[in-house]
C-alpha cells in the first residue's frame, strides 16, 4: 500500500511523454494539406487512436472460424494507384463525346450485313448527333396453283366445242415482291417516343398469271389467257412527330401525316390498309389507355398487285375514325376497344375501269348507275385472356344511307350487323381454337332497306386467314370477272367487283361460319396449323334475284386447310410456308355452279418464301 501513491504520481508524467506522438498522428501530413490546397483529392487522414491501441483490438470474425492471417488480410498496395476520393467530396462527372461508340474501345465492330450485332443501319447507334437510321429489305415470293368455278359466255370460251355454261377451272399465279424500307428517327427511343420519324417504303411487284379460259384475266378475249405485269407501289410515306409528353412516365401525344398503315381492330375485320391521311394518337395513365383520331382519303389500288397506285386519281372516298383502347378491362390481361368509323363515299360522278378493262365502279348489277353512300360503324373489340383461356371478339353495327339502291334506284337505309369470336386454349406446345363469324344478309333487295354487312377494306386474321380457301380466293359470280361472290383475302360474301377498287355493297347474302383449328409447335422452328370450317349464306334472296333462280339453298360447303411454317433460324428473317386448302361445295354452291362435268371440290396450294433483312 505504501508503493501505490508514488505510482499514481508517475502516471501524469507518462501521459505527458506520450502526448507529442498522439498529436502528430492526429494532424494531416504536409503533402495532404498541399494536395487539398490545389484541389487534388487528398489521402485519408490517419485515425486518432494510438497505433498500439488499434493493434490491441482483435478483428471481427465468425465464431468458430480460423483467425485470418495478418499477411492475407489486405491485398498488396500498389504504390502507383490513385488513392480513393474522400467520401465527403462531390461526385465527379466526365463528359463523353459519343457514348454510343464506347464499345469500339473493347473490340465491338459494326457489321452492316448482320442485323443481330452492332449495326448502325439498324438503329443501334446514331449516324450523327441523335439521328438514327433504320433500313430493312424483304423478298416475298409466292407460287399458287388453284381452281375455282369459272362461268363463261358462249362467245368467249377457249373450248368452242363445249356447251357448258362454265369453263375450265385451273389457274396459276406467280408473284414476287421486293420490299424496301428506310426510316430516319431523331431521339433516343429507349425510354420515350422519338422526336420524329420519317419513313419511306416502296414495293416492287412482278406477277405472272396463266388461266385456262380467256376473258378471266382481260375483258378483251383477244388478249389471251396469260398476263404479265409489274408495278411499283408506295406503301409508307409519312412523318411522325412527337408533340409532347403528358406525364413523367412518358405518356405521350403524337401526330402522323402521310401514307401509313392502320387497322381499326385487332383482326382486320373492318379497315386494315396503307392509306393517305392524318392521325393523332397517344396514351395516358401509365399507358393503360391508348387512343386514335384519324382521317384518310383513299388512294387508288393497282389492279393486279393490290399496291397503292399514286399515278392514278385519288378516290373520292373518305374514312374518319376514333377509337380508345383500355388495358386490363374488364379483367387483368384483357384489352377492350371501342371504335367509331365513318365512311363517306362520293364516287357518283364517273365510271371506273380497272387496268384489265373490267368495270369496277359502279358494280355491273341492277341499274348500273354510279352511287354514293354514308355509313357509320359502331364497334366493340377485345383481345386477351381470361385465366388460361384466350379470347378475341369483335362486333359491329353499320348504320347509314345509300343514295341509290341498285335494285330500286331509290335511297335506302343501311342496317347491318357483324360479329366474330375466336376462343382458344394452350396445352404446352398445342393451341386449340374455335371460331365463329356472323355477317347479316339482305332479306329483300327491293324494300329500300339494305341489311347485308360489308366492310371498308377487310383483311381478316381468323379461321385460317389466307390459308383458308374461302378467305384466300375470289369466287366470281358473273362470267368474265364482273361481280365476285367473295373477295380475295376477305371473308364476307359481299358481292363486290373488287375489294381494292370497288365500292362497299350492303345488298348481299351475308355469311355464317363456324369452325375449329389447332396450332402445333412441333419444334421451335416448325409449326403445323390446321382449320376446319363450315360456311353458309345468311340469306340467299339477293342471289336468287341476280341469278334469276327460284331457289338457292344456304349451304356454301366445308373448308379444310393445313399449313406448315418453317423458320430455320428461329426468327422471321427466313420463313418458308407451304399450305393447301380444299373447298367441298355444299348444296347452295352447287345451285350456283352446277357444272358439267361436275366438280366435287376446289383447291388452292400456296408456296411462300419470305427473306427479311
Amino acid at each position: 500500500m505504501r508503493i501505490l501513491p508514488p505510482l499514481l504520481l508517475l502516471l501524469p508524467l507518462l501521459l505527458l511523454a506520450e502526448a507529442p506522438a498522439l498529436a502528430a498522428e492526429a494532424q494531416p501530413s504536409v503533402d495532404s494539406q498541399t494536395a487539398q490546397a490545389v484541389g487534388a483529392p487528398a489521402r485519408a487522414p490517419n485515425v486518432t487512436r494510438p497505433t498500439r491501441l488499434i493493434q490491441a483490438i482483435p478483428p471481427r470474425q465468425r465464431p468458430g472460424a480460423r483467425p485470418p492471417d495478418p499477411e492475407e488480410a489486405l491485398p498488396p498496395t500498389d504504390p502507383t494507384a490513385v488513392p480513393p476520393p474522400m467520401p465527403s467530396l462531390p461526385f465527379e462527372l466526365f463528359p463523353v463525346p459519343d457514348r454510343w461508340r464506347i464499345v469500339d474501345a473493347v473490340g465491338v465492330e459494326d457489321r452492316w450485313w448482320d442485323p443481330y450485332n452492332q449495326n448502325t443501319l439498324k438503329g443501334d447507334r446514331p449516324i450523327f448527333r441523335d439521328f438514327f437510321v433504320v433500313l430493312s429489305a424483304a423478298s416475298d415470293t409466292l407460287y399458287e396453283p388453284r381452281t375455282f368455278p369459272v362461268p363463261i359466255g358462249l362467245q368467249t370460251t377457249s373450248d368452242p366445242g363445249s356447251n357448258s355454261q362454265f369453263g375450265r377451272i385451273h389457274n396459276d399465279v406467280f408473284a414476287q415482291n421486293f420490299i424496301l424500307s428506310a426510316s430516319l428517327v431523331k431521339g433516343d427511343t429507349a425510354f420515350k417516343p422519338p422526336d420524329f420519324e420519317l419513313r419511306f417504303t416502296p414495293v416492287i411487284n412482278f406477277t405472272h398469271v396463266v388461266a385456262d379460259e380467256v376473258r378471266i384475266l382481260y375483258a378483251d378475249p383477244q388478249k389471251g389467257d396469260t398476263r404479265r405485269d409489274r408495278h411499283i407501289g408506295i406503301q409508307d410515306l409519312f412523318l411522325d412527330y412527337h408533340l409532347g409528353n403528358v406525364s413523367d412516365r412518358y405518356d405521350f401525344i403524337s401526330a402522323r401525316v402521310g401514307i401509313q398503315p392502320f387497322s381499326s381492330d385487332f383482326r382486320g375485320f373492318l379497315f386494315q390498309d396503307n392509306q393517305m391521311g392524318a392521325r393523332l394518337f397517344g396514351n395516358f395513365l401509365n399507358n393503360r389507355y391508348q387512343y386514335n383520331l384519324a382521317a384518310f382519303r383513299r388512294v387508288e389500288k393497282d389492279t393486279n398487285s393490290g399496291l397503292n397506285a399514286l399515278d392514278r386519281r385519288v378516290r373520292d372516298d373518305d374514312v374518319y375514325l376514333g377509337n380508345i383502347y383500355v388495358q386490363d378491362f374488364p379483367v387483368l390481361g384483357f384489352t377492350s376497344q371501342a371504335t367509331v368509323v365513318h365512311n363517306r363515299n362520293r364516287e357518283d360522278d364517273r365510271f371506273h375501269y380497272d387496268k384489265n378493262g373490267f368495270l369496277m365502279r359502279p358494280a355491273p348489277i341492277g341499274d348500273e348507275r354510279p352511287r354514293e353512300y354514308d355509313v357509320t360503324y359502331l364497334g366493340f373489340n377485345g383481345d386477351g385472356h381470361f385465366g388460361r383461356f384466350n379470347l378475341t371478339a369483335s362486333a359491329y353495327v353499320a348504320l347509314g344511307e345509300d343514295r341509290n339502291n341498285t335494285f330500286t334506284s331509290q335511297p335506302a337505309d343501311i342496317r347491318a350487323f357483324f360479329a366474330a369470336v375466336e376462343p382458344s386454349i394452350d396445352f404446352d406446345w398445342i393451341r386449340l381454337r374455335a371460331h365463329g363469324i356472323y355477317a347479316s344478309g339482305d332479306r329483300d333487295p327491293f324494300d329500300n332497306k339494305q341489311g347485308g354487312f360489308d366492310a371498308i377494306f377487310e383483311n381478316p386474321q381468323i379461321a385460317g386467314s389466307d390459308t383458308s380457301y374461302w378467305i384466300r380466293q375470289s369466287i366470281p359470280l358473273i362470267g368474265g370477272g364482273g361481280l365476285g361472290l367473295s373477295a380475295r383475302n376477305g371473308v364476307l360474301a359481299s358481292l363486290r367487283t373488287s375489294k381494292d377498287e370497288g365500292q362497299s355493297n350492303f345488298v348481299n347474302p351475308g355469311l355464317r361460319l363456324i369452325g375449329v383449328g389447332a396450332d402445333l409447335d412441333i419444334t421451335p422452328q416448325l409449326r403445323l396449323s390446321g382449320n376446319f370450317n363450315y360456311l353458309q349464306f345468311d340469306d340467299t334472296a339477293t342471289l336468287e334475284v341476280l341469278r334469276n333462280q327460284g331457289s338457292i339453298r344456304r349451304e356454301i360447303g366445308y373448308d379444310l386447310s393445313a399449313a406448315l411454317t418453317y423458320r430455320p433460324f428461329f426468327s422471321q428473317n427466313v420463313v418458308l410456308r407451304l399450305s393447301g386448302a380444299v373447298l367441298l361445295p355444299g348444296t347452295g354452291l352447287k345451285d350456283l355452279y352446277d357444272t358439267e362435268p361436275r366438280h366435287d371440290y376446289f383447291y388452292s396450294i400456296l408456296a411462300n418464301l419470305i427473306l427479311t433483312y
